[in-house]
């Protein structure tokens, strides 16, 4: 299988815009908002400068009459603020000269800032983008890379948020800089590059990752992309999807731990499907997080050591012992460990059957779905 530097999809990338890192913002203001909230910030500036001449205005003086009246304490007010300063009223007395350093300064630096305010503004969003990113970095931990956000992607992204995954425990790669676009306007953070590119990966902190999902449109490009995260990161677990099942083995060889073939899966779904339509819901309806039947890994709890597979609260279709996966009926998988991991069936959402007396439901750690009850309880 020819495996090519990088993705086609990556030339396409701006230079300016690859590797970029982008973080979900607020949505921005309407520009006539922007516009007025700062109109009205400048009036009011000019409104407490001319009420600190006008209360003031004896200690002034005007070359014209000697006294100001209000159009004078609102023309000097407006001539100092801008900078101007024509000096045909200026202030004599010491308590004048007192305020206007105390006071009518500091109010033209602030009449300054608010026209010069886009300017700024922008340098401001630039160090605040820095430091966001900065502070984004620092915490960043155990947190899930997407590679790809394609449909297997963001049907991915998807699941995992109805597993309980919060949107900023995610990172979003991908070449494309309107899928990454797309990503942050859906609350996630994107990194606009090659996923084959051991420094775009580590911009989207893949060392420090729990666990990486390769969503990717080629296979080819799958490939480098696993050998690139497991090289950095050897205790995450790395899922993929590939087209081709010939191609898993050879994905698994790069660092996979479970390989999805997307093609194959989807035929067996229709073949299900055709042979038995009310079993290809079920099974449509178990791959589909957050509503009717879930498949949920939890762990043994406390009281649960020592029954078997069948006495436990919900339905189990296999149970994790260390590298093993038994099933329900393997005589091996009873009497149940507390280092045994289950794999069991549980409704999204809670459960519409009152609890009977005595029994506590099972709390499933990280998931907010309810346990099945058997049809003998």
């Amino acid at each position: 299988m020819k495996l090519p530097s990088h993705d086609a999809a990556a030339r396409e990338v701006p230079e300016d815009r690859s590797h970029r890192v982008m973080l979900p913002r607020r949505a921005p203001k309407a520009p006539l908002r922007q516009v007025a909230r700062r109109l009205l910030m400048a009036l009011l500036v000019l409104l407490v400068t001319v009420l600190i001449v006008w209360m003031d205005r004896d200690e002034y003086h005007d070359n014209a009459n000697g006294t100001l009246d209000l159009l004078d304490c609102f023309y000097y007010a407006t001539v100092t603020l801008s900078t101007t300063g024509y000096g045909d009223i200026v202030p004599y007395g010491d308590r004048a000269r007192l305020l206007n350093i105390l006071l009518i300064t500091p109010l033209r630096v602030v009449f300054l800032i608010i026209l010069v305010g886009t300017t700024l503004e922008v340098l401001t969003e630039r160090t605040r983008e820095q430091w966001q990113l900065k502070r984004w970095r620092k915490a960043l931990r155990d947190h899930t890379v997407i590679v790809g956000f394609g449909t297997k992607g963001r049907s991915a992204a998807q699941t995992l948020r109805a597993t309980g995954l919060s949107r900023d425990r995610i990172v979003i790669v991908d070449p494309s800089s309107k899928v990454i676009d797309a990503a942050v306007a859906d609350g996630y953070a994107g990194v606009v590059g090659d996923a084959t590119r051991s420094d775009v990966l580590l911009r989207a902190e893949v060392q420090r990752a729990h666990q990486v999902v390769i969503a990717t449109q080629r296979d080819d490009t799958a490939v480098l992309v696993s050998l690139t995260a497991r090289q950095l990161n050897k205790k995450a677990n790395i899922v993929a999807a590939v087209r081709e099942e010939e191609n898993a083995p050879l994905l698994r060889q790069s660092g996979a731990d479970a390989v999805i073939t997307s093609a194959s899966a989807a035929g067996r779904l229709l073949g299900l499907s055709v042979h038995s339509p009310s079993a290809g819901m079920v099974m449509e309806d178990l791959i589909q997080q957050g509503s009717g039947l879930d498949l949920v890994e939890r762990p043994v709890v406390k009281a649960e050591v020592g029954k078997s597979v069948r006495e436990t609260d919900d339905l189990v279709v296999s149970v994790l012992r260390g590298h093993r996966l038994l099933g329900y009926d393997d005589p091996e998988a009873s009497p149940l460990q507390s280092t045994d991991r289950l794999i069991t069936i549980v409704r999204a959402g809670p459960s519409e059957e009152p609890d009977l007396p005595g029994k506590q439901p099972v709390k499933l750690p990280g998931t907010s779905v309810s346990p099945m009850r058997r049809v003998d309880e």
